[in-house]
């Protein structure tokens, strides 16, 4: 069920009925009724895959429960590694099977060794790297002390299938979510209009700019071979928009539906384009992602408190680990090496760290240097991106070949001048949206606040006709398909 559907405008208002005037002030009818509207949200696409959410969540709820009465570190640790090696199997079969397989054979060919081997017909489950990587969350706090296990199983069944996030985040750690199950949720009238003012913003970032973008890029990079250098330049350009307006947005949505219901979830994305640096950027871009690698591999491998060697070893090791948990192609894991090429310069002059505070903090511009340095910073992120969409690497050094020649001189011939016109003024307004509201959790958390209610209420409408005009092109969310 996608957010963009009338599907999910439908189901979306039955369930708040449901939750809030029929279980209201019931906190066990509430997390039974989130279970099940979450496990129904699922089986919108594939009923089949629920069984794998089902195992996934009584394998971890009876390891935490085994770890109530194991008190020996190493009967601990056995816990822990069933619980990890579950979750990884299932995601190494569905996702990398047939990566591994390929791979596998091609490199005894290169021996003069021949191997047949068929390749499976697997349906990559939805979602499968998002909750897997939630129950993780989970045993590892538990395994650490950091969290006192559950025996509450509704409320950890309702963790681990909370409808918003499921299939495309943020992935959402256990220590911060799970408690909130256990709380009782009284209606908040506020924190629902503040909700919904998310939501609609995630609206606009998926339906008008992200979907409208789509349908250029598929267009230009499905038939890359035969576009001009400038042309693949604007693809690569409207892809990185693309790519930020959908899944920002599917955040977005999530966040505010969860707020409808009475949860905070954490931020997963804080206006990564206004970057001064990598660094920067990999603390603005999916957050939820990149701390839980942080905390998960990155520290427990030494972080950056080692010497050179580790410090750079341990950088390689999580982008392309990061790379490679985005997709099974060759592609992903570049795009990781890439990213932590940028980064290890900053690590090794310890200037990683100097851009903790928002861009231009209590400015209307920013300085001519954080201008440049946020023109730099997208420039590289464009320059990656390219072989995060990419097919395969073939395709990818093909756009560089063509980027990279006479070609990037012509003009683009991808778009009628009305097209051009219509987009470079729905990212004007985009960005402009997003810088000034860039001290915020998102965009509309703050603008407009203070200005008469006739003119904030016009804003809102004048978002939604937009959405209802230049929404006719529906795409799915790019993150399903991690």
């Amino acid at each position: 069920m996608l957010f963009n559907s009338i599907d999910f405008a439908i189901f979306l208002p039955i369930v708040f009925i449901l939750y809030w005037f029929v279980a209201n002030e019931n906190l066990k009818l509430q997390n039974f009724l989130i279970v099940i509207v979450s496990y129904i949200f699922y089986a919108w696409w594939d009923w089949r895959f629920l069984s794998l959410i089902l195992f996934s969540t009584l394998v971890d709820y009876t390891i935490g429960i085994g770890f109530l009465k194991q008190k020996k570190t190493m009967g601990r640790k056995v816990l822990l590694w069933i619980s990890i090696l579950t979750n990884l199997s299932f995601l190494g079969f569905f996702k990398y099977y047939n990566f591994f397989l390929y791979n596998f054979v091609t490199a005894f060919s290169f021996l003069g060794i021949k191997i047949t081997s068929d390749s499976l017909n697997i349906i990559l489950p939805v979602g499968i790297s998002f909750y897997t990587f939630q129950t993780m969350s989970y045993t590892i706090d538990v395994y650490k002390r950091k969290l006192e296990p559950t025996k509450n199983i509704i409320a950890f069944m309702a963790f681990v299938s909370f409808f918003p996030q499921l299939v495309a985040g943020p992935i959402e750690r256990a220590k911060n979510l799970l408690p909130q199950f256990y709380e009782k949720r009284i209606f908040n009238y506020d924190k629902a209009v503040d909700g919904m003012r998310q939501i609609l913003w995630g609206l606009f970032k998926k339906i008008v700019i992200a979907d409208n973008l789509a349908r250029i890029v598929n267009r230009i990079f499905s038939n890359s071979e035969n576009c001009s250098g400038s042309t693949l330049v604007l693809g690569a350009i409207f892809f990185t928009f693309q790519i930020y307006g959908d899944f920002s947005g599917y955040s977005d949505i999530a966040i505010g539906v969860s707020r409808l219901f009475g949860f905070e979830l954490k931020q997963n994305f804080a206006f990564p384009y206004f970057s001064r640096d990598i660094a920067e950027f990999w603390r603005r871009w999916h957050i939820s992602l990149s701390t839980w690698f942080r905390d998960y591999l990155y520290i427990p491998l030494g972080g950056s408190h080692a010497n050179t060697f580790i410090k750079i070893r341990n950088i390689f090791i999580i982008f392309i680990v990061s790379g490679f948990w985005h997709g099974a192609n060759w592609t992903f894991i570049v795009w990781g090496v890439l990213n932590a090429l940028y980064f290890i310069p900053l690590l090794l002059f310890n200037r990683n760290r100097i851009n903790i505070n928002t861009v231009a903090d209590g400015r209307i511009f920013p300085t001519l240097k954080e201008f440049f340095q946020i023109l730099i910073t997208f420039i590289l992120t464009v320059f990656a991106f390219i072989f995060f969409r990419s097919d395969s690497m073939g395709q990818a050094f093909q756009i560089f070949r063509s980027i990279f020649s006479h070609t990037l001189l012509l003009k683009p011939e991808i778009l009628n001048p009305f097209d051009l016109l219509i987009i470079t003024c729905l990212l004007l307004y985009f960005i402009l949206q997003e810088w000034v509201g860039r001290n915020g959790k998102y965009a509309l958390e703050t603008i407009g606040n203070s200005w008469p209610i006739i003119l904030r209420w016009g804003m809102y409408i004048s978002i939604v006709c937009i959405i209802l005009l230049l929404g006719g092109y529906k795409h799915d969310f790019i993150y399903f398909q991690f």
